[in-house]
């Protein structure tokens, strides 16, 4: 790990609240920023510019879960928490007199199409359409919207993130309940409405056949390591492991890790009624996300979880071989 100080936005989610006491036993400064419960709060600009200036690196995670339902209120608030915090970690990058060589700022690997036929790489990775992403489109635009000819930038278009609680704490309570089978894509009706806003789901994948791309959590913090130590890595960056499953091995694999032997598949239109009682979407689990990691493959980057079994196991806390 690179030494220096390290300014985080967004410190409070999943990520960030891996990654703080990571660096901080490692002996680096950290200053936080994030609505409450941090160093700086958004909004403070003259604290955001004087805690950037001079830093070593600056990681951007700050933004509304998507993990809800595409209301008007929600896509406004997920578009203005990613837009107008990356905005001001770039005004702050702009003002330095000593800029951060490196800024990490999160993206997503959704800005790639529904993908069954091939991977997408950084190279030639289709982008996509819908509502999710032109959030990303907007997300990544804004990260390289200024001139800042000191600051090396990486977009880290993230897949799903494993670890110890986050996306796979609900699906191991469906699990345990019975409920672990894979998730069934089907017809289901899109209104007007969401098909004008771009949040309908139209089906693809049959039978559990979308693609899962992943990544587990401490590879991701290993990632922003490796960017720090490779200077010829910029732009778009996917954060995913090398072998992606699909939806039907992904929920056996859960399941073999808790030792449950079965578990139907669910159907669109329960996985739809579901989503509407937990306040989710099902593009979440239905979009087939099918990512390779091109750039830190072709820079050596070795993943320490690059199967998934033993990512969920870690995850779980189970100990065990594959």
């Amino acid at each position: 790990m690179s030494a220096g100080r390290v300014v985080i936005g967004g410190s409070t989610g999943f990520m960030g609240q891996y990654l703080l006491p990571r660096l901080r036993a490692a002996g680096r400064e950290v200053v936080t920023i994030s609505r409450t419960g941090a160093d700086l709060r958004w909004g403070d600009q003259a604290g955001i510019n004087s805690a950037v200036d001079g830093a070593a690196l600056v990681i951007g995670l700050a933004g509304k879960s998507v993990n809800c339902r595409y209301t008007p209120d929600n896509r406004a608030e997920i578009f203005r928490s990613r837009l107008d915090t990356t905005s001001s970690l770039s005004q702050a990058i702009a003002a330095s007199e000593t800029p951060p060589p490196l800024w990490v700022n999160s993206s997503t690997a959704t800005i790639y199409r529904h993908a069954e036929d091939r991977p997408m790489t950084e190279s030639t990775g289709e982008i996509g359409s819908g509502f999710s992403v032109e959030v990303a489109k907007a997300w990544e635009r804004a990260l390289f919207a200024d001139a800042l000819p000191h600051t090396r930038r990486v977009a880290l278009r993230s897949t799903i993130v494993l670890g110890h609680g986050g996306v796979l704490g609900p699906v191991q309570n469906l699990a345990r309940r019975g409920l672990g089978g894979a998730q069934y894509d089907g017809r289901w009706p899109v209104s007007r409405r969401r098909r004008v806003a771009g949040t309908g789901h139209f089906p693809g994948a049959r039978r559990g056949t979308q693609r899962f791309s992943w990544v587990h959590v401490e590879d991701v913090a290993r990632i922003i390591d490796f960017l720090e130590q490779t200077p010829s890595l910029d732009g778009p960056v996917n954060a995913a492991a090398p072998h992606p499953v699909n939806n039907n091995e992904f929920m056996a694999t859960v399941r073999r890790v808790l030792g449950i032997s079965f578990g139907p598949p669910m159907p669109r239109w329960m996985l739809e009624l579901g989503a509407i009682g937990i306040r989710t979407e099902t593009e979440l689990i239905l979009k087939s996300r099918w990512a390779l990691p091109e750039k830190l493959t072709h820079a050596g980057f070795e993943f320490r979880y690059p199967t998934l079994e033993p990512a969920i196991r870690e995850s779980f806390g189970i100990e065990g071989a594959a």
